[in-house]
């Protein structure tokens, strides 16, 4: 499986980016394609610098507050992934960068994410914690044992 997807990344996925932008060509000119990429660029920069800003200002709200940061985590990294999408130059990813920068559409992947990988990740530890009692005894000793002498 690990195979097919890198195949789909690193092939399929800027073939298909190729084609759509070859056909937004055809259809408005090849110096609006450019700038309508050039511009998704630029407002996908300042979506995902407001957005990580508002997803770091949640984060330490709720470390303040003293509680995990769950979902402050995981939008964090949404929102990561979603400027690197669209940042990438071509329409099919800012379509999946977009989805993943604005908040209504980010909690339905984030909802959708814990559920497939809260299957599959155990948190904590099946084993019962280790309690140590260890009874002994120490004694000085003036003179070093025969042996260990310097």
């Amino acid at each position: 499986m690990p195979l097919l997807a890198l195949v789909a990344l690193f092939i399929v996925v800027p073939l298909a980016e190729l084609y759509v932008i070859l056909k937004v060509g055809d259809a408005i000119g090849a110096v609006w394609t450019i700038l309508l990429l050039a511009a998704d660029s630029v407002l996908g920069s300042l979506l995902l610098r407001s957005q990580g800003r508002s997803v770091w200002r949640r984060f330490n709200a709720t470390l303040t507050e003293g509680r995990m940061p769950h979902r402050e985590v995981i939008d964090g990294v949404l929102v990561i992934f979603g400027g690197a999408f669209l940042v990438t130059p071509g329409f099919l990813t800012d379509i999946v960068g977009l989805a993943l920068l604005l908040p209504p559409s980010r909690a339905i992947i984030r909802r959708l994410l814990v559920r497939r990988l809260g299957r599959r990740v155990v948190v904590g530890s099946t084993r019962p914690p280790r309690r140590f009692d260890v009874e002994g005894n120490a004694s000085e000793y003036v003179e070093p044992p025969p042996g260990l002498e310097r």
